[in-house]
């Protein structure tokens, strides 16, 4: 009997193949782990470095899980700005796990809502962007191995981000400024990421984003970094939407 046989006679039960999944997963996402640990350092001292306590350091890593939030949110607080100001600045930063909630909601459906929450959670750029191009649209009735994947990475890339994060708040003082970690985890982070804007609406959004982010840069408070996320979000969505109509018209043709 040949493989192709024995795998017909044979086929895999659920429990194998969402294993495969959570494998499929990890091994994802084990190329971005050295970028995300680097990172999760970078962020954490800057956090230490703006005057914040390790329990208060350890908490917005634990709680905000959001590196460019937290980065974003710092400015604002070493200048004492107000707590509105801070909060809004987070959440427009943030609103890309926004639309990527939307997108990958209607695949997990089928949890419960209290799983929906941790996996809400563990959202963000390195899990969403492997999820989105393993289970496209396409896919969405078949739920087969996509909370599985989906927790492969997003499980390691926490872990991964936590440990980096809790080194770097303890040990901030010990790392001497000329190793330049910053810009170690930016360009680990670009390498990273740059392969994923495999779109018309990705290169739109950061083309439009990264102009932006220049020309504003003498803003106070970072505003300049808000307004160029917002410019950028919505040239991404516009795109898709102008792509979307143009399809539709294709087929109805």
């Amino acid at each position: 009997m040949t493989r192709q046989q024995e795998a017909t006679a044979n086929p895999p039960s659920a429990a194998d193949i969402e294993k495969a999944a959570y494998k499929a997963g990890r091994k994802a996402g084990a190329p971005t782990l050295p970028g995300i640990f680097a990172w999760a350092l970078v962020t954490s001292m800057a956090m230490v470095s703006t005057g914040l306590t390790a329990w208060q350091a350890l908490g917005m890593t634990f709680i905000v899980f959001a590196g460019s939030a937290q980065l974003a949110a710092l400015p604002l607080i070493a200048a004492a700005a107000p707590v509105w100001l801070i909060f809004v600045t987070a959440m427009i930063v943030n609103v890309r796990f926004i639309i990527f909630a939307a997108s990958a909601g209607p695949h997990f459906a089928h949890v419960p809502w209290y799983r929906r929450l941790l996996y809400g959670y563990l959202n963000g750029d390195v899990p969403m962007a492997y999820f989105t191009q393993r289970f496209p649209y396409s896919t969405l009735a078949d739920t087969t191995g996509k909370v599985a994947f989906y927790t492969g990475v997003g499980y390691q890339n926490w872990i991964v981000w936590q440990i980096g994060a809790v080194i770097g708040i303890f040990m901030a003082g010990l790392i001497p400024a000329s190793w330049n970690i910053g810009f170690a985890g930016t360009l680990a982070l670009l390498g990273l990421l740059i392969p994923l804007v495999a779109d018309r609406p990705g290169v739109a959004g950061v083309a439009v984003s990264s102009l932006i982010a220049v020309a504003l840069h003498a803003l106070p408070y970072r505003l300049g970094l808000l307004v160029a996320v917002i410019g950028g979000v919505a040239a991404a969505m516009a795109l898709e939407a102008w792509q979307r109509r143009i399809l539709e018209r294709e087929k109805q043709a």
